[in-house]
């Protein structure tokens, strides 16, 4: 008989779950299991539980086939639940929310990837939890869930028995943590690296891109910051912003300088900054990729709007913060 492997995870698929983040879940997995990537199930072991064992249509039009229907949820060491989009959340089956509360109560330990922190968080089981969701979501957070304010400037967020992550290569990461955990460093280093990700990051590591560099309370700031984000490729305009939110210019304009002592413009332009030296630290992408990533017009605009907020300008200061860049 074969031993147990040392880590078994069960996934719930939500109806149009993200494809990226439960694939990056599970090949991280797939990859600690075997020697090489021959992909055998020997020290982790996945399978997607299911309800009905209909399959399980992603956000992208990609169905999943189930491998088995809800059955024990102490057969697994953790159940992943991988949300996607937040309207089609709102149909999950109840039996699904009925089998994460066997879970709680058989002190099977519960992650929520992407959106899957929404659905923990409706079925009772984030209570007294931190939790983590992706920035663009921070705000759809806020709406559903009164008084609970996510952590959005971290990558995941371990507390005891629940583990949520923001999605994305995020999923990578916290997989990487759990085999980590389990089978060992050499393992989930060896993942990793297979899937050209360089290094495994900690809980603690910052949201790439977009970190929420303003913290009010007044509602239309906040969804004005929501579409700057969203929008940070190809910038809206000040009258833009007022128009997606259905407001005059001047009212957005005044909720601004009362809730952040700055102009919509201005806060565009730091929100911008912010990812551009998110980039310049963390990747080896061109100065002209960055300008184009961050929404200036070329490299020239992007450089002198740099140099203007941080004394320097972009690839010296790259130099200065320790990665040395490619060439323009």
């Amino acid at each position: 008989m074969s031993p147990k492997p040392a880590l078994r995870v069960g996934f719930i698929l939500a109806r149009q779950f993200t494809l990226s983040a439960f694939a990056n879940f599970v090949d991280v997995l797939r990859l600690a299991a075997d020697e090489g990537d021959r992909s055998r199930p020997i020290r982790c072991s996945w399978r997607v539980v299911s309800a009905t064992m209909d399959p399980t249509v992603s956000s992208c039009g990609i169905p999943v086939q189930p491998d088995e229907r809800l059955g024990d949820p102490r057969a697994f060491d953790y159940i992943v639940v991988v949300g996607g989009l937040i309207p089609a959340m709102q149909d999950l089956n109840p039996v699904y929310i009925d089998y994460l509360k066997r879970c709680a109560q058989a002190d099977v330990p519960i992650i929520g990837v992407c959106t899957g922190a929404f659905i923990l968080h409706r079925a009772g089981l984030m209570e007294g939890y931190r939790c983590c969701v992706s920035w663009f979501h921070h705000d759809d957070f806020l709406e559903q869930f009164e008084g609970l304010i996510p952590v959005s400037d971290q990558i995941f967020v371990v507390d005891r028995d629940r583990m949520t992550c923001s999605g994305g290569a995020s999923s990578a990461h916290l997989a990487a943590f759990l085999v980590d955990r389990h089978i060992g460093q050499a393992a989930a280093r060896k993942s990793l690296n297979i899937m050209i990700i360089d290094e495994a990051q900690t809980p603690e590591n910052p949201q790439p891109g977009l970190p929420l560099e303003y913290n009010t309370s007044d509602k239309l700031v906040r969804k004005a910051l929501h579409l700057i984000r969203q929008n940070v490729a190809t910038p809206l305009t000040v009258g833009q912003l007022a128009l997606r939110l259905k407001v005059s210019r001047r009212r957005l304009e005044r909720h601004f300088e009362e809730a952040l002592q700055l102009s919509p413009a201005e806060a565009g332009i730091s929100v911008r900054l912010n990812l551009a030296r998110h980039l310049l630290r963390g990747t080896n992408r061109t100065v002209t990729d960055i300008a184009a990533a961050t929404g200036f017009c070329d490299a020239s605009h992007f450089g002198k709007v740099f140099r203007g907020r941080e004394g320097s300008p972009p690839e010296a200061w790259r130099q200065k913060t320790g990665l040395l860049g490619t060439e323009l």
